[in-house]
């Protein structure tokens, strides 16, 4: 009887072990967060930047909110783009951002408050 307790106490204590390792083993290192964290964005001067550049193109509506989520402020809608557009403007960087929603484009950008674009930057 007394070799039974002790054949199984051993196992016991094997299983813990084992069990124990694959617990360490599998869980992810914190250096990757770190190391994942160090990369950085652009600049918000970079992100009006590219805006600009690429207003016209499909997807620059996604880029938009993707840069400044949560921070524009519709100042109005026009005439322009495929039907009307809506002005939103970032009070953060004074900047005003002409958005036409059929074809989630940009069509123009201009630093300040403007209410109203010419028709011929809206177009």
């Amino acid at each position: 009887m007394k070799l039974a307790t002790l054949v199984t106490g051993i196992a016991m204590v094997g299983l813990v072990s084992v069990g124990n390792l694959t617990t360490h083993n599998t869980s992810p290192s914190v250096s990757i967060g770190v190391v994942a964290s160090a990369a950085e964005g652009p600049t918000v001067q970079e992100k009006i930047a590219l805006v600009t550049k690429n207003k016209g193109q499909i997807g620059g509506g996604d880029q938009l909110r993707r840069f400044f989520y949560g921070d524009l402020e519709p100042l109005g809608v026009q005439p322009g783009g495929a039907g009307m557009v809506v002005n939103l403007y970032n009070k953060a960087n004074n900047v005003t951002f002409s958005y036409c929603a059929t074809y989630d484009v940009v069509v123009a950008v201009r630093k300040g408050k403007v209410a109203m674009f010419t028709a011929g930057e809206v177009k």
